[in-house]
Protein backbone atom coordinates (compact mmCIF):
# COMPACT_ATOMS: atom_id res chain seq x y z
CA UNK A 1 0.00 0.00 0.00
CA UNK A 2 1.21 3.33 -1.15
CA UNK A 3 2.12 5.75 1.60
CA UNK A 4 0.10 8.73 2.65
CA UNK A 5 1.28 12.24 1.30
CA UNK A 6 0.05 14.72 3.43
CA UNK A 7 0.01 18.70 2.08
CA UNK A 8 -1.66 21.74 3.38
CA UNK A 9 -3.02 22.42 -0.08
CA UNK A 10 -4.06 20.05 -3.19
CA UNK A 11 -4.95 21.43 -6.36
CA UNK A 12 -6.84 19.59 -9.58
CA UNK A 13 -5.45 20.45 -12.40
CA UNK A 14 -3.07 22.59 -13.89
CA UNK A 15 -4.50 25.02 -16.35
CA UNK A 16 -4.96 28.89 -15.82
CA UNK A 17 -7.36 28.30 -12.42
CA UNK A 18 -4.55 25.66 -11.63
CA UNK A 19 -1.19 27.31 -11.88
CA UNK A 20 -2.45 30.93 -10.59
CA UNK A 21 -3.56 28.80 -7.68
CA UNK A 22 -0.19 27.34 -6.97
CA UNK A 23 1.51 30.77 -7.92
CA UNK A 24 -0.60 32.58 -4.97
CA UNK A 25 -0.66 29.25 -2.78
CA UNK A 26 3.27 28.90 -3.10
CA UNK A 27 3.97 32.53 -2.42
CA UNK A 28 1.78 32.18 0.77
CA UNK A 29 4.44 29.51 1.53
CA UNK A 30 1.32 26.75 1.59
CA UNK A 31 3.95 24.65 -0.57
CA UNK A 32 1.12 23.07 -2.30
CA UNK A 33 1.15 20.03 -4.89
CA UNK A 34 -0.43 20.17 -8.05
CA UNK A 35 -1.62 17.23 -9.82
CA UNK A 36 -1.79 17.98 -13.99
CA UNK A 37 -4.58 15.30 -14.82
CA UNK A 38 -5.10 13.60 -17.80
CA UNK A 39 -4.44 16.77 -20.45
CA UNK A 40 -1.03 18.48 -18.58
CA UNK A 41 -1.91 22.80 -19.17
CA UNK A 42 -5.82 22.18 -19.87
CA UNK A 43 -7.51 23.44 -22.92
CA UNK A 44 -4.86 25.75 -23.70
CA UNK A 45 -2.06 23.17 -24.83
CA UNK A 46 -4.52 22.51 -27.84
CA UNK A 47 -5.00 25.84 -28.60
CA UNK A 48 -3.19 27.92 -31.54
CA UNK A 49 -2.91 31.45 -30.93
CA UNK A 50 -3.82 33.62 -27.94
CA UNK A 51 -4.29 36.90 -28.98
CA UNK A 52 -6.65 38.21 -25.16
CA UNK A 53 -3.82 36.91 -22.86
CA UNK A 54 -2.99 40.33 -20.77
CA UNK A 55 0.75 41.53 -21.32
CA UNK A 56 1.00 38.95 -24.45
CA UNK A 57 -0.27 40.35 -27.90
CA UNK A 58 -0.08 37.16 -29.24
CA UNK A 59 1.50 33.84 -27.63
CA UNK A 60 0.77 30.37 -28.80
CA UNK A 61 -1.26 28.45 -25.79
CA UNK A 62 1.15 25.62 -24.80
CA UNK A 63 3.81 27.97 -24.56
CA UNK A 64 1.61 30.42 -22.32
CA UNK A 65 1.21 26.95 -20.58
CA UNK A 66 4.67 26.42 -19.89
CA UNK A 67 5.49 30.24 -18.76
CA UNK A 68 2.35 29.64 -16.06
CA UNK A 69 3.91 26.08 -15.08
CA UNK A 70 7.22 27.19 -14.54
CA UNK A 71 6.41 30.42 -12.80
CA UNK A 72 4.47 28.23 -9.79
CA UNK A 73 7.15 26.02 -9.83
CA UNK A 74 9.59 29.07 -9.29
CA UNK A 75 7.79 29.99 -6.09
CA UNK A 76 7.87 25.86 -4.63
CA UNK A 77 4.67 24.31 -6.30
CA UNK A 78 5.24 20.83 -6.59
CA UNK A 79 3.67 19.16 -10.10
CA UNK A 80 2.55 16.08 -10.31
CA UNK A 81 2.01 14.19 -13.50
CA UNK A 82 -0.94 12.03 -12.12
CA UNK A 83 -4.68 12.08 -12.39
CA UNK A 84 -6.94 11.79 -9.26
CA UNK A 85 -9.28 8.84 -9.51
CA UNK A 86 -11.24 8.88 -6.43
CA UNK A 87 -12.11 11.76 -4.11
CA UNK A 88 -13.22 11.34 -0.26
CA UNK A 89 -14.30 13.93 2.42
CA UNK A 90 -14.97 13.55 6.06
CA UNK A 91 -14.32 15.11 9.17
CA UNK A 92 -11.22 14.54 10.95
CA UNK A 93 -11.07 15.23 14.47
CA UNK A 94 -11.06 18.19 15.07
CA UNK A 95 -14.05 19.03 12.96
CA UNK A 96 -12.83 20.30 9.80
CA UNK A 97 -12.69 18.74 6.17
CA UNK A 98 -10.51 15.44 5.79
CA UNK A 99 -9.88 15.21 2.17
CA UNK A 100 -8.74 11.94 0.96
CA UNK A 101 -7.72 12.14 -2.94
CA UNK A 102 -6.40 8.56 -4.53
CA UNK A 103 -4.88 8.95 -8.19
CA UNK A 104 -4.86 6.47 -11.04
CA UNK A 105 -0.98 5.72 -9.75
CA UNK A 106 -2.35 4.35 -6.36
CA UNK A 107 -0.21 7.44 -4.89
CA UNK A 108 -2.79 8.57 -1.73
CA UNK A 109 -3.36 12.34 -0.42
CA UNK A 110 -3.90 13.50 2.42
CA UNK A 111 -4.80 17.43 2.44
CA UNK A 112 -5.85 20.40 4.55
CA UNK A 113 -7.54 22.01 1.93
CA UNK A 114 -7.86 21.40 -1.62
CA UNK A 115 -8.83 23.89 -4.83
CA UNK A 116 -10.98 21.91 -7.74
CA UNK A 117 -9.68 23.39 -11.46
CA UNK A 118 -10.41 20.25 -13.72
CA UNK A 119 -11.60 22.30 -16.06
CA UNK A 120 -13.80 21.35 -18.64
CA UNK A 121 -14.07 18.60 -22.20
CA UNK A 122 -14.93 18.73 -25.38
CA UNK A 123 -19.38 18.41 -25.85
CA UNK A 124 -20.27 16.07 -28.34
CA UNK A 125 -23.03 15.85 -30.39
CA UNK A 126 -24.17 11.98 -29.65
CA UNK A 127 -25.12 10.59 -32.90
CA UNK A 128 -23.99 7.61 -33.67
CA UNK A 129 -22.25 8.34 -36.84
CA UNK A 130 -20.08 10.75 -35.18
CA UNK A 131 -19.41 7.73 -32.10
CA UNK A 132 -18.70 6.10 -35.21
CA UNK A 133 -15.91 7.84 -36.75
CA UNK A 134 -14.40 9.58 -33.93
CA UNK A 135 -10.73 9.58 -34.46
CA UNK A 136 -11.41 8.29 -38.16
CA UNK A 137 -12.23 11.76 -39.52
CA UNK A 138 -14.39 13.22 -36.86
CA UNK A 139 -12.30 15.14 -34.25
CA UNK A 140 -12.87 17.90 -31.56
CA UNK A 141 -9.53 19.21 -31.94
CA UNK A 142 -8.14 21.17 -34.66
CA UNK A 143 -4.62 21.42 -33.00
CA UNK A 144 -4.23 18.14 -32.36
CA UNK A 145 -5.66 16.67 -35.79
CA UNK A 146 -5.02 19.30 -38.36
CA UNK A 147 -2.26 18.54 -39.96
CA UNK A 148 -3.97 14.93 -40.86
CA UNK A 149 -6.26 17.14 -43.36
CA UNK A 150 -3.91 19.11 -45.47
CA UNK A 151 -5.55 19.53 -48.70
CA UNK A 152 -8.16 18.27 -48.03
CA UNK A 153 -11.96 19.03 -47.37
CA UNK A 154 -13.47 20.07 -43.55
CA UNK A 155 -16.13 21.20 -42.07
CA UNK A 156 -16.23 22.61 -38.78
CA UNK A 157 -20.00 22.46 -36.78
CA UNK A 158 -20.31 25.24 -34.28
CA UNK A 159 -20.78 28.91 -33.94
CA UNK A 160 -18.87 30.52 -30.80
CA UNK A 161 -15.41 31.94 -30.44
CA UNK A 162 -14.03 27.90 -30.50
CA UNK A 163 -15.72 26.95 -33.57
CA UNK A 164 -14.51 29.98 -35.79
CA UNK A 165 -11.12 29.74 -34.23
CA UNK A 166 -10.98 25.83 -35.04
CA UNK A 167 -11.83 27.15 -38.79
CA UNK A 168 -9.46 29.72 -38.85
CA UNK A 169 -6.41 27.27 -37.57
CA UNK A 170 -8.12 24.50 -40.21
CA UNK A 171 -7.25 26.68 -43.38
CA UNK A 172 -3.13 26.25 -42.57
CA UNK A 173 -3.63 22.95 -43.91
CA UNK A 174 -7.22 22.50 -45.54
CA UNK A 175 -7.90 23.48 -48.87
CA UNK A 176 -11.38 24.64 -47.89
CA UNK A 177 -12.76 24.68 -44.74
CA UNK A 178 -17.32 24.60 -43.79
CA UNK A 179 -18.23 26.39 -41.00
CA UNK A 180 -21.94 25.17 -40.34
CA UNK A 181 -24.34 26.71 -37.55
CA UNK A 182 -27.54 26.45 -36.76
CA UNK A 183 -28.40 29.84 -36.24
CA UNK A 184 -29.05 32.49 -38.68
CA UNK A 185 -26.05 34.59 -37.13
CA UNK A 186 -22.27 33.46 -35.46
CA UNK A 187 -22.17 34.00 -31.69
CA UNK A 188 -18.42 34.36 -32.13
CA UNK A 189 -16.29 37.76 -30.90
CA UNK A 190 -16.75 40.69 -34.35
CA UNK A 191 -13.11 40.18 -34.47
CA UNK A 192 -12.77 36.66 -35.12
CA UNK A 193 -16.03 36.81 -37.29
CA UNK A 194 -14.64 39.61 -40.05
CA UNK A 195 -11.63 37.31 -40.46
CA UNK A 196 -13.81 34.20 -40.78
CA UNK A 197 -15.70 36.21 -43.57
CA UNK A 198 -13.18 38.06 -45.40
CA UNK A 199 -11.04 34.10 -45.20
CA UNK A 200 -11.03 32.87 -48.90
CA UNK A 201 -10.52 29.11 -47.94
CA UNK A 202 -14.14 29.47 -45.73
CA UNK A 203 -17.60 28.77 -46.89
CA UNK A 204 -20.03 29.72 -43.99
CA UNK A 205 -23.22 27.80 -43.79
CA UNK A 206 -25.68 29.29 -41.71
CA UNK A 207 -29.12 27.68 -40.30
CA UNK A 208 -28.27 24.03 -40.93
CA UNK A 209 -27.26 21.37 -38.29
CA UNK A 210 -24.82 18.10 -38.84
CA UNK A 211 -27.97 15.18 -39.81
CA UNK A 212 -25.40 12.56 -40.21
CA UNK A 213 -21.37 11.56 -40.68
CA UNK A 214 -21.10 9.64 -43.74
CA UNK A 215 -18.61 7.51 -44.77
CA UNK A 216 -16.41 4.48 -45.54
CA UNK A 217 -17.46 1.56 -43.36
CA UNK A 218 -14.61 -0.36 -44.55
CA UNK A 219 -12.25 1.79 -44.24
CA UNK A 220 -13.48 3.92 -41.58
CA UNK A 221 -12.96 7.25 -42.84
CA UNK A 222 -15.39 10.10 -43.60
CA UNK A 223 -16.48 10.95 -46.65
CA UNK A 224 -19.01 13.64 -46.43
CA UNK A 225 -21.57 14.81 -44.42
CA UNK A 226 -25.58 15.67 -44.64
CA UNK A 227 -27.10 18.69 -43.36
CA UNK A 228 -30.74 19.88 -42.98
CA UNK A 229 -31.87 23.36 -43.22
CA UNK A 230 -33.59 24.67 -40.31
CA UNK A 231 -35.51 26.54 -42.17
CA UNK A 232 -36.54 25.05 -45.09
CA UNK A 233 -36.32 21.32 -43.69
CA UNK A 234 -34.34 20.20 -46.80
CA UNK A 235 -31.12 17.90 -46.71
CA UNK A 236 -28.38 17.61 -48.67
CA UNK A 237 -25.18 16.02 -49.08
CA UNK A 238 -21.67 17.92 -48.76
CA UNK A 239 -18.36 16.02 -49.42
CA UNK A 240 -15.88 16.52 -47.12
CA UNK A 241 -12.68 14.39 -45.83
CA UNK A 242 -13.16 15.33 -42.19
CA UNK A 243 -15.45 16.61 -39.12
CA UNK A 244 -14.68 18.88 -36.32
CA UNK A 245 -16.94 19.53 -33.71
CA UNK A 246 -16.72 22.91 -31.61
CA UNK A 247 -20.36 22.99 -29.87
CA UNK A 248 -18.51 23.77 -26.45
CA UNK A 249 -17.45 22.22 -23.25
CA UNK A 250 -18.69 20.55 -20.13
CA UNK A 251 -17.28 20.71 -16.85
CA UNK A 252 -15.08 17.65 -15.56
CA UNK A 253 -17.38 17.08 -12.60
CA UNK A 254 -17.75 13.21 -12.41
CA UNK A 255 -15.40 12.83 -9.90
CA UNK A 256 -17.64 15.50 -7.51
CA UNK A 257 -21.29 14.76 -8.72
CA UNK A 258 -21.96 12.82 -5.51
CA UNK A 259 -20.04 14.92 -3.00
CA UNK A 260 -20.62 18.59 -4.10
CA UNK A 261 -23.97 20.97 -4.71
CA UNK A 262 -23.80 21.16 -8.65
CA UNK A 263 -25.54 23.94 -10.60
CA UNK A 264 -28.70 23.29 -12.50
CA UNK A 265 -26.12 23.20 -15.73
CA UNK A 266 -24.07 20.81 -13.78
CA UNK A 267 -21.19 23.01 -12.87
CA UNK A 268 -19.91 23.01 -9.46
CA UNK A 269 -22.01 25.78 -7.21
CA UNK A 270 -19.69 28.49 -5.11
CA UNK A 271 -21.05 31.09 -3.00
CA UNK A 272 -21.54 34.37 -4.58
CA UNK A 273 -18.48 35.99 -5.27
CA UNK A 274 -16.14 33.41 -3.94
CA UNK A 275 -14.43 30.06 -5.10
CA UNK A 276 -16.48 28.51 -1.76
CA UNK A 277 -17.89 24.86 -2.86
CA UNK A 278 -20.69 23.20 -0.26
CA UNK A 279 -17.63 21.47 1.45
CA UNK A 280 -16.04 23.62 4.07
CA UNK A 281 -12.34 23.68 3.35
CA UNK A 282 -13.13 22.80 -0.55
CA UNK A 283 -12.68 25.36 -3.44
CA UNK A 284 -13.36 25.52 -7.11
CA UNK A 285 -11.82 27.96 -9.76
CA UNK A 286 -11.59 27.92 -13.45
CA UNK A 287 -13.78 26.19 -16.23
CA UNK A 288 -15.30 23.70 -13.73
CA UNK A 289 -17.47 26.45 -12.05
CA UNK A 290 -17.92 29.22 -14.42
CA UNK A 291 -20.89 28.62 -16.83
CA UNK A 292 -20.79 32.48 -18.33
CA UNK A 293 -17.04 33.02 -19.33
CA UNK A 294 -14.99 30.48 -19.84
CA UNK A 295 -11.66 32.74 -20.93
CA UNK A 296 -7.99 31.67 -19.43
CA UNK A 297 -7.83 35.52 -17.74
CA UNK A 298 -11.30 34.86 -15.70
CA UNK A 299 -9.71 31.16 -14.61
CA UNK A 300 -7.05 32.39 -13.59
CA UNK A 301 -8.20 35.32 -11.49
CA UNK A 302 -10.62 32.59 -9.85
CA UNK A 303 -7.48 30.72 -9.19
CA UNK A 304 -6.10 33.18 -7.62
CA UNK A 305 -9.22 33.76 -5.35
CA UNK A 306 -9.14 30.18 -4.45
CA UNK A 307 -5.95 30.15 -3.27
CA UNK A 308 -6.26 33.31 -1.19
CA UNK A 309 -9.07 31.35 0.14
CA UNK A 310 -7.71 28.74 1.23
CA UNK A 311 -5.35 30.30 2.64
CA UNK A 312 -7.81 32.22 5.12
CA UNK A 313 -9.56 28.71 5.54
CA UNK A 314 -6.06 27.38 6.64
CA UNK A 315 -5.30 30.39 8.88
CA UNK A 316 -8.72 29.95 10.70
CA UNK A 317 -8.45 26.72 11.06
CA UNK A 318 -5.28 26.88 12.87
CA UNK A 319 -3.63 24.48 10.31
CA UNK A 320 -0.67 27.01 9.55
CA UNK A 321 1.05 26.69 12.65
Amino acid sequence: MSPVIKTRLLIIGSGPAGCSAAIYASRAMLEPIVLTGEQPGGQLVITGQVENYPGFPTIEGPKLMEQMHDHAKHYGAKFINDQAAKVDFSKNQSGFTKIIVTTNSVNIYEADSLIIATGARARWLGMPSEIKFRGKGVSACATCDGFFFQEKTVLVVGGGNTAVEEALFLTKYANKVILVHRRDQLRAEKILQKRLTQHPKIELILNSILEEILGNDDALCVTGVRLRNTKTGLSKHVTVDGVFIAIGYEPAVDLFRELLELKKTGYIWTAPDSTKTSVQGVFAAGDITDESFKQAITAAGMGCMAALEAEKYLENCGLLA
